[in-house]
């Protein structure tokens, strides 16, 4: 058995192939930009609880419906906007801890456990 290597030539296209799409620099694009759409999926990152959080949750019996975590979504949304760090969210009869720049509920407080309560290392905070 004879082993040679053969190369073989690239086949010839036919003419009527167009031939890979150029952008045309001079003329707008339809739609945003790759940098508009990268932009607004990181400021869509989802909240997050702490396993601490979800803790303080369970015992205290606190449940969030859909609408309170879109508000709290919101609010933490705000408080990015304007620089916040640390916040403490008030929403209804509960606090919340929020690190924004992780977009995580440290810690959540009911109503029943707010008197006397005293939040340190915050820097903003926000009525949702």
């Amino acid at each position: 058995m004879d082993e040679q290597l053969r190369i073989f030539p690239t086949p010839i296209q036919p003419a009527g192939n167009p031939g890979p799409a150029r952008i045309n620099k001079g003329s707008p694009r339809p739609g945003p930009s790759f940098g508009e759409i990268l932009e607004g999926q990181l400021g869509k990152e989802p909240l997050r609880f702490s396993q601490h959080a979800r803790q303080r949750m369970e015992s205290r019996g606190i449940a969030l419906a859909p609408e309170q975590l879109a508000r709290v979504e919101q609010a933490v949304a705000q408080l990015d906007a304007k620089g916040g760090r640390d916040s403490l969210v008030l929403i209804d009869q509960t606090a919340m801890v929020v690190s924004v720049k992780n977009h995580t509920v440290v810690t959540v407080v009911d109503q029943n456990s707010l008197k006397d309560n005293v939040f340190t290392n915050i820097d903003s905070a926000i009525i949702a």
